[in-house]
């Protein structure tokens, strides 16, 4: 599951859109434009991201723990861990988000 929303950020990086950090993905779960929610297992402290499934799932929008923070920002092709990342414009990842529901 985790490899699989690695993989998806990556491609809708290179062909759609995403946004990074936990104000940019709350604002789009809120505005409804978030298509997949990938959050961070290892952030502290948890309270940072911890509304954001819950928010997710009020909104219907899917969403996916992985365990790296580190991972997850490498994936959002940036340098640094990020705690979020919400899949805004699929592009190429479409089929997988499909997956990962």
């Amino acid at each position: 599951m985790s490899e699989k929303a690695y993989e998806a950020i990556e491609l809708a990086r290179k062909g759609g859109k995403i946004v990074k950090g936990t104000n940019e993905v709350t604002k789009a779960i809120e505005k409804g434009t978030a298509k997949l929610v990938v959050v961070a297992k290892d952030v502290n402290p948890k309270e940072i991201v911890m509304h954001l499934p819950l928010l997710a799932k009020e909104k219907g929008i899917p969403c996916v723990e992985v365990p790296s923070k580190e991972e997850l920002g490498a994936a959002a092709g940036i340098p640094l861990g990020t705690a979020a990342v919400a899949i805004v414009k699929e592009g190429e990842a479409a089929e997988l988000i499909k997956e990962l529901r």
